[in-house]
Formats: C-alpha cells, structure tokens, sequence
C-alpha cells in the first residue's frame, strides 16, 4: 500500500495559505484495514473494530484519502448524537478536514471552504432529499451504523440521502444483528452483520497500547418487591426467575428508594478514590435509568462529598456539561444515553452499570467508555460494576472468551442470544418496590473470584504502543479548487478552531450590520444586501472565511465614512 497518500496539494485559490502535509502514525490494523478498504470492489465497506480503538482516525483517513484522489468530491459523516456531531468534526479539524456540524436543509449549499458535513441519523430521517444532493458522488461514513435500524423509517432515509454516494464506510463499535429490518449498505449472513474488517478487544488488549484490561466487579443482592399482579417477591440475582420477573429484580435493585444501589455508588467511588491516588485526573460514569434516575444518582453521590455532573439528552446544554467534564478533573458524569457509545473521554476508569436497558449491544458500549488506553501509566486497570443479572454476567463471560479466542485466530467470540430493552409495560404502574440490599462487599479483584475479566487477571504490566505505520497525508482539496488554509494561524475572529471561527466571523458580521442599520438609516435587508454585493458573496451562509473576512473589512470602512 502507498502510505504516502495519493495525488498532490492542488492548486490552491488566490489568497488561501498552502498547507503543510499531516503526518500521522496508524495503528497496524488501521493501516491494514484501510489497505483492505482502499482495494475492495464493493461502493459499501463495514468496519467493526473494539470501542477505544481508533475507528474515527481510520475513517478520517479514508475520507482524506478518497478527496485527494476524487477532488471536488463532498464528506457527510452521520453519528448517532449531537455532541458526536461536534466530536467528530474537531476530530477532522485535525486532518485539514473541515466538516459542517451545524448544517441545515434550509441552507443546502455548502460554502466553497467546506469539505463537507457532520450531521444526526435524526437529521437524516428529516432531510433526506436535501442530503443527497450533498452526498451524492461523495464520500460517506455512518458512524455506529446500526442506528439506522432503531426505527423503520431511519433506514429507508439512510437509503435515500446516500444510496447516489460514491463510497461508503459503514462503522461500528460491536458485531449486530438485523433484528426487525436490515440497515441499508450492510451485508449479511443469518441476520448477522458480516464486517468487511473486524478488530476485536482481545486482539486490542493483546497488541498492547490500544486499550484496558476491564474488570467486572458482579454484585449481588436481596431484593423484594409487590409485583403487578399484587404478589409480594423476594429474590436474589442467583434465583432463577422468567424474564419478567428477572426485569422487576433488576428494577428493584437499581431503585434508589432501596439500599442496593448506593451500597454499590459507594463501593464505586471509594475504587475510584483508590485509582485517583495515582491518576488524580480519573473519572467515573454511572449509566441511569432515565433523567430522574439519573439525578437521584447524582445527588447520592454529591452526599459523599464528590462533583457528580448529570448529562441527559432532556437537557439542551448536555453536549456543553459532557465537554466541560472531559476536560476538568471532576470525579462523576452521570448520564442515561449521552455517555453510552462514541463520547471520547479517555480520562473515565470506573463505570457503574445502573440502567434496566440489557442488550448485549448497549452492554458493550457501554463498557467501551473506560477501554481506552491512555500513554504514559503503568496501571491501565478499569472497573465496571455490574448488578449479578445473570444477562449482564454472561455478558461480560461472552467478553472474556472472545480475548482468549482472539489470541489465537481473528474470529468473533460466539454471542448469546440478544435481549429486547426493557421496557414498562402497561402493568408496571402497579409495581412497587419494598427493598433492596446489597448481598456482601464486590471482591477487590486479586483473585478474581467475584470479577468477570476484561483483559487477563491481575495486568499492571506497560501495555506498550504497537508496531504502527507512518502515513503522510496531502491537504484535502476543497471543492472550489485549492486547498484549506492554516488553521493554527491566529485569524481575525481569533479561533483556530474552523467552526468557531465561522460562527464568530459570522457573528461579527451580522453586529456589523445592526451598527449600519443605526448610522446609515438603511433597512437590514438592504444593508446586508450592500454588504454581500461589496464583498461578491450571495448569501453569509455559503460564504467562506476568506469572504467573511473580506465582507467585515468592507463593511468596517463603510461604517467609518459614515
């Protein structure tokens, strides 16, 4: 494979800054998998590689890649969230790649400076026809594919918007099933996904600098309850029960009107405690219920003395509360969905499983928040704990073998059969629960009695950085010819963030505008009309930053002759 990256700079437009090549260092499965990507014959490739592994610097890569040999050409990544959106976007920054986030149907032109967008499997169930005139010929990544599965209708738009598209790169973090329907631009063999490439946990843990060893401290307890047929239930999680009975168990325990729950909190945040001793930045992530669960959470361990920040989809400054966090040295994020697949906090190493949602698929992405390796520590230990739901206890089994398996051949580790979420039904309403206790103290995880592992027993080795290969990638032309100029170079907006520096140049000019409307008498109409005729620029929201800029100097000097 050439790892030079094909083609040339491009000629670049007047007045935009020639950009120096982006050298990056690819895992050898990235380098591998994009090797296998850039000869396959089919339009459509799936990826599955282990949360924490890197998917979002292989795909960028494709994508880059793919521009410089098809210049012209536009980039749609769809992700599965907003704050993913934003994520994914300052993660192409860094590539001289530069996506949309905040696009929309109503302003279907994109500017000339714009390789293309970031946009939602919701958006696209909205806007479809107008995102096929963007992706058409184009470059496409899904991003967590199976989410065009979670409702009909998502994937007939998914087929719409981009079945025009030249590539498309489907990913995802787990191995899935077709379930009801079967998600567009995916092959698949006896209702399984069948990947084009797959890069499984254990051949992560055993390259070494990838991910974490997991474990899985399993608690148990003693639950009782008033079913919905008025029928008052005692259990433990190792008495055999039919499902729904073993969903109202599982309710009981993660109540917080019982004494389960916070048994578990505090164990969670006195490990957490340990770790921080030697990695004082180290977090912990309890996945809720819902949004009142999660703030009865929040407050339970706000009561020990720790910051517990809650970030649900109900919120509208969720993405905000989740970026703040990453970034501070906060002890908790307590979160329902937000937290559950994607978000890239590579600082988490403690997560409490405390969500009625047991999907095989959900139970994996969740555990993908605290895989990722960080450089520079000898103990890369993460913990998840867990209710012993015999569900959730042969999950984290399954997890295990498929490591040891995977030492020895690529292959995927053998799933047990998917649980629906859980869902209340119409009788819940009559459910009531009466207790809920933990069932003795989670072993520490020396012998391993009580942990399911994630990795092998007992690692506190280096997990060293694999063998990588260097690639040097050209800047991306831009479809109006020319290639995106430097972004670390203070701009008049004062942001070398792309996005951010639109928004405020934006800004800028339209508190430009209202300043003209006042000296001049002039409607805003005419003088945001004047204003583009000055700077050759049919409407702000397809002018590039090299317009913006021009269209505030001019509109500057027109307001000092006034």
């Amino acid at each position: 494979m050439d790892h030079r990256g094909a083609g040339g700079p491009g000629r670049a437009a007047p007045g935009v800054v020639v950009e120096r090549p982006t050298r990056i260092r690819l895992r050898a499965w990235q380098s591998e998998a994009l090797d296998r990507f850039t000869h396959h014959p089919s339009p459509d490739f799936l990826a599955v590689a282990t949360p924490g592994a890197g998917k979002t610097t292989f795909a960028l890569t494709a994508a880059v890649r793919h521009l410089t040999d098809h210049p012209g050409r536009r980039v749609v990544v769809v992700a599965p969230t907003q704050h993913l959106k934003y994520q994914w976007a300052a993660a192409a920054a860094r590539f001289r790649l530069h996506l949309d986030a905040d696009w929309s149907a109503r302003q279907p032109d994109l500017p000339g400076d714009v390789h293309g967008i970031v946009t939602t499997y919701q958006q696209v169930a909205t806007s479809a026809a107008e995102l096929a005139r963007v992706a058409g010929d184009g470059f496409v990544v899904l991003d967590e594919v199976h989410h065009a599965g979670d409702d009909r209708t998502w994937g007939a738009s998914v087929l719409t918007a981009f079945d025009g598209a030249a590539r498309r790169l489907s990913l995802s973090g787990t191995p899935f099933r077709s379930d009801s329907s079967a998600i567009p631009f995916v092959e698949y063999h006896l209702d399984e996904a069948r990947p084009d490439y797959e890069y499984g946990y254990g051949e992560a843990l055993a390259d070494g600098g990838v991910v974490r060893p997991v474990f899985f401290p399993r608690i148990n307890g003693f639950m009782e309850w008033v079913a919905p047929d008025g029928q008052v239930v005692t259990a433990t999680f190792d008495d055999d029960l039919d499902r729904e009975r073993a969903n109202q168990r599982l309710r009981t325990a993660l109540s917080l009107e019982g004494e389960w729950l916070p048994a578990v909190l505090r164990q969670a945040d006195e490990r957490l405690s340990q770790l921080r001793r030697d990695d004082p930045a180290a977090g912990g992530l309890v996945v809720a219920t819902d949004q009142a669960h999660a703030q009865g959470v929040a407050e339970v361990l706000r009561r020990r003395g720790v910051t517990a920040v809650v970030a649900t989809s109900d919120e509208a400054d969720a993405s905000e509360r989740i970026r703040r966090y990453a970034t501070s040295g906060d002890e908790w994020i307590v979160a329902v969905r937000m937290v559950s697949e994607g978000v890239d906090i590579p600082r988490l190493r403690i997560a409490v499983f405390a969500t009625t949602t047991t999907t095989e698929l959900f139970f994996r992405q969740a555990v993908g928040r605290v895989v990722r390796h960080t450089a520079g520590r000898r103990d890369q230990r993460a913990y998840v704990f867990l209710p012993d739901d015999p569900r959730l206890r042969r999950y984290a089994a399954s997890v295990a073998e498929s490591r040891r398996h995977s030492l020895a051949q690529r292959r995927a580790a053998p799933r047990a059969e998917g649980e629906a979420p859980t869902e209340d039904d119409g009788q819940m309403s009559l459910f009531a629960v009466v207790g809920a206790v933990v069932a003795g103290e989670a072993a520490d995880g020396a012998d391993g009695s009580i942990l399911g592992v994630f990795g092998p027993a007992g690692d506190a080795l280096e997990l060293s950085d694999p063998a990588g290969v260097d690639v040097v990638l050209e800047p991306p032309p831009l479809p109006g010819g020319g290639v995106v100029g430097s972004w670390d170079e203070p701009a008049d907006a004062g942001s070398a963030d792309p996005r951010r520096r639109r928004l405020v140049l934006r800004e800028r000019n339209a508190d430009l505008a209202r300043e003209l409307v006042h000296a001049t008498g002039w409607s805003h109409p005419a003088v945001n009309a004047e204003l583009n005729r000055l700077a050759s620029v049919r409407q702000v929201s397809q002018a590039t930053v090299e317009q913006l800029e021009r269209r505030l100097d001019l509109g500057r000097r027109w307001l000092r002759s006034c």
